[in-house]
């Protein structure tokens, strides 16, 4: 009888679980059994390994062979288990020493020669396994360097299951081709899991885009800075052409690089959705994620049969989800984000168990006025009913729009402004810089607390101990008596009253701090200049 146990991790979400590896092998009728509740894959797993091993090292053990996952309890998928099943497999039989196996992660799917190929959720399945005491993890060649991001693992990049047991049983290492460069993409493999492509991009936005491009717009500007310095969500809405969309894919070029947590935490949730691309194991940049307006509500907040895998609001997590043309999206799928915009995490339950994804991120919606685009009150060109503008608008509910920090109009652009020779407005550069000093006085005023920006505190923890001057607040709470604003919507004009006054320089939000804050919580204009940003 032979028995040998090595490692290995399965994920619950982004979090990793070390899953033992035992196989035991006793004399009887030749059968391969795996227990510990393995899912499809992961059963496919057993002709896979054998295959492997055939190939690679010869010959397959001809003996009853039990291999375990545990703890059973936990429900394990996937085909990263494979590496770790051979090499348990080869301890067992006595072609390894299974006192080598036994504190090694292993992490890596087999193909039938014997090649190791690259799992998703690599940077997540490492971190369980150094939070567990692990020290050494055996991985794909080509995730190695994703690996690597974890302080205190060894990491070990491997291309065939034959130099990994060279490595393991202290023989001359061969040297093997590498991994050939036609391989599936995963970033396709990832848009295909989320549901028919429905994320339409990631990370950073496009690139080389400014907002010097934008021509005027100055209060839509201001509203887009004020937003990237306090992580307020913004709705804009205006006539086709205005630009909108130009406005929010220059959002992710004015948040601040990312510190090394966030780029963790975004990378994990890109490495469990296949979405990070060859050659850049980590995302330093804010996430941008477009999805299109017939994204499914599991495409927008994570799902899918079988294993839940992350949505849109967790791949924008840390950065901006855009949504186009909100009001074609379905009212399922909106209401599905007001949950994820109060808690920063999705929690997803299904049959199989609980999984937990992170979803902090900034929203910006885009629309149109009406069906046609044209209705404005001083435009008399739209031609649509007036049923048909209530249903249109009356897409965005109550309840997600109180949610928005920001609302602004955005209105269409004239010849003069278009014509207009040397009236750009300011480069991104500019504003990014004093966007990132917002945030750092924002920063020592909340540090030793467990909030980043502005619009991340409790409303009760904003009116004690961070309040306005002395009757700066007057005109909000009289909008709150008149009903234009609710105790949240109260709240909210604070919150970006501070984010004002950290763009201004301010110790404390002033009268003209609230009034510039409610002016773009409502949208009614309040007489007040539009003196941060957009080059007024």
């Amino acid at each position: 009888m032979g028995f040998a146990r090595t490692c290995s991790v399965t994920l619950v979400g982004v979090e990793g679980v070390v899953v033992e590896v035992q196989a035991d092998l006793e004399p009887g009728v030749a059968a391969f059994t795996l227990v510990g509740l393995p899912d499809k894959s992961l059963t496919e797993s057993r002709d896979r390994v054998r295959a492997a091993v055939v190939n690679s090292c010869g010959e397959w053990p001809q003996k009853k062979l039990t291999v375990g996952l545990s703890p059973a309890s936990v429900p394990k998928g996937g085909s990263g288990f494979d590496i770790a099943i051979a090499c348990a497999v080869l301890g067992a039989s006595e072609r390894i020493d299974p006192r080598v196996l036994s504190d090694i992660v292993m992490i890596g799917e087999l193909g039938l020669d014997g090649r190791v190929r690259p799992v998703r959720g690599i940077l997540p399945a490492v971190l369980a396994a150094a939070d567990a005491g692990f020290e050494q993890v055996v991985v794909p060649e080509c995730a190695a360097a994703e690996a690597a991001l974890v302080p205190g693992v060894s990491v070990l990049g491997v291309r065939t299951l034959r130099q990994l047991v060279a490595v393991l049983t202290d023989e001359p290492v061969p040297d093997e081709e590498p991994q050939e460069p036609d391989r599936p993409d995963p970033l396709m493999a990832g848009l295909r899991d989320l549901g028919g492509g429905a994320v339409t991009g990631t990370r950073g936005g496009p690139g080389g885009h400014d907002l010097a491009d934008v021509v005027g717009q100055h209060t839509a500007r201001t509203a887009v800075e004020v937003a990237a310095a306090g992580g307020h969500h913004l709705f804009l809405e205006g006539p086709p052409g205005a630009g909108k969309t130009m406005l929010a894919e220059r959002m992710p070029s004015v948040l601040p690089p990312l510190d090394r947590q966030a780029s963790l935490e975004v990378t994990a949730v890109h490495s469990v959705a296949g979405l990070l691309p060859p050659g850049r194991p980590l995302i330093d940049t804010a996430p941008y994620c477009a999805p299109h307006h017939s994204a499914t509500m599991q495409a927008l907040v994570g799902g899918g049969p079988g294993t839940a895998r992350p949505g849109a609001v967790s791949l924008s997590h840390r950065g901006v989800l855009f949504l186009d043309e909100t009001p074609e999206f379905s009212s399922k799928a909106l209401d599905a984000l007001r949950q994820p915009l109060e808690a920063g995490h999705v929690v997803i339950a299904r049959s199989a168990g609980v999984v937990r994804f992170p979803a902090r991120f900034l929203m910006v919606l885009a629309a149109n006025p009406c069906p046609c685009g044209r209705f404005s009150r001083t435009d008399d060109r739209c031609e649509c009913p007036p049923s048909a503008i209530r249903r249109y608008q009356a897409r965005l509910s109550g309840p997600l729009l109180d949610r928005v920090d920001l609302r602004v109009e955005v209105d269409a652009v004239t010849r003069r402004e278009l014509s207009a020779v040397g009236a750009r407005g300011e480069t991104t550069t500019v504003v990014a810089d004093r966007v990132r000093s917002a945030r750092e006085r924002a920063a020592a005023r909340f540090h030793g607390t467990p909030w980043r920006l502005n619009s991340e505190i409790p409303g009760r923890e904003l009116r004690s101990r961070w309040q306005a001057a002395p009757g700066a607040m007057d005109e909000a709470e009289r909008s709150l008596e008149r009903g234009v604003l609710t105790a949240r919507g109260i709240d909210r004009v604070l919150r970006v009253a501070w984010t004002v006054a950290d763009l201004s320089g301010h110790d404390r939000p002033d009268a003209d701090d609230v009034a510039l804050a409610l002016q773009l919580r409502t949208g009614v204009p309040r007489g007040v200049p539009m003196a941060i940003g957009a080059g007024a």
